[in-house]
């Protein structure tokens, strides 16, 4: 039998089940996700290697800037800062920081905040705004992400973003990296080099809230 006639046999072939499509369809694979811990789910995504990201825990927003200071300290880098136009930081005092709201290309430290994340994979899911600038979270050295604990959703199919809709929304999961050079693995080759995630259990409002 020729290789046109094998396939030919194969496309007239019985259908398949429709009860066993069904529970396919009825019963996707994913993996398992205690919704009752989701800031343990998503912080052990986090530690995976192929995520490769730190993260801190915050009561208040009032604390973010120390715990940025204490990351950057620990990385031995400046307290300089490009940090978004958001309204809602305005109640941190920066006073220890050189901010600015534009990138450079060779810019080491951002700070972005994130509309929500995902416990399955540990991504993290950003919205563009005039508050919100993409171009810097890809500039930077250190990716530094504010996230909600109460943002934290399950799986990928809860990723929806409720409410106002921004222009773009964009993911990340984990640090750049790539393989494409000679097959060694390569750190922030098309973006950051470190991911650090501040995690805030106070409530934090949508920016059309504020």
């Amino acid at each position: 039998m020729s290789a046109r006639a094998a396939i030919l046999a194969r496309l007239q072939s019985p259908a398949p089940d429709a009860s066993q499509a069904a529970a396919l369809l009825g019963t996707p694979e994913r993996p398992a996700v205690d919704a009752t811990n989701l800031l343990s789910e998503f912080l052990a995504r986090l530690a995976l290697p192929s995520v490769n990201a730190s993260h801190d825990v915050i009561a208040s927003l009032t604390d973010l800037p120390a715990a940025i200071a204490r990351y950057l300290a620990d990385q031995h880098e400046p307290l300089t800062l490009c940090c978004p136009p958001d309204p809602r930081l305005d109640v941190c005092d920066w006073s220890a920081f050189t901010l600015h709201a534009t990138a450079a290309p060779d810019e080491t430290a951002t700070l972005a905040i994130a509309r929500t994340a995902i416990a399955e994979t540990g991504s993290l899911i950003f919205e563009t705004s005039p508050t919100a600038p993409m171009l810097p979270n890809f500039l930077t050295l250190h990716h530094i992400v504010l996230l909600p604990v109460a943002a934290i959703a399950a799986h990928l199919e809860d990723a929806p973003l409720p409410g106002p809709q921004p222009r773009a929304h964009y993911w990340i999961t984990g640090v750049s990296g790539t393989t494409d050079i000679e097959g060694t693995y390569v750190r922030g080759a098309h973006g950051p080099r470190f991911l650090h995630v501040i995690l805030l259990r106070d409530e934090f409002p949508h920016i059309s809230d504020h």
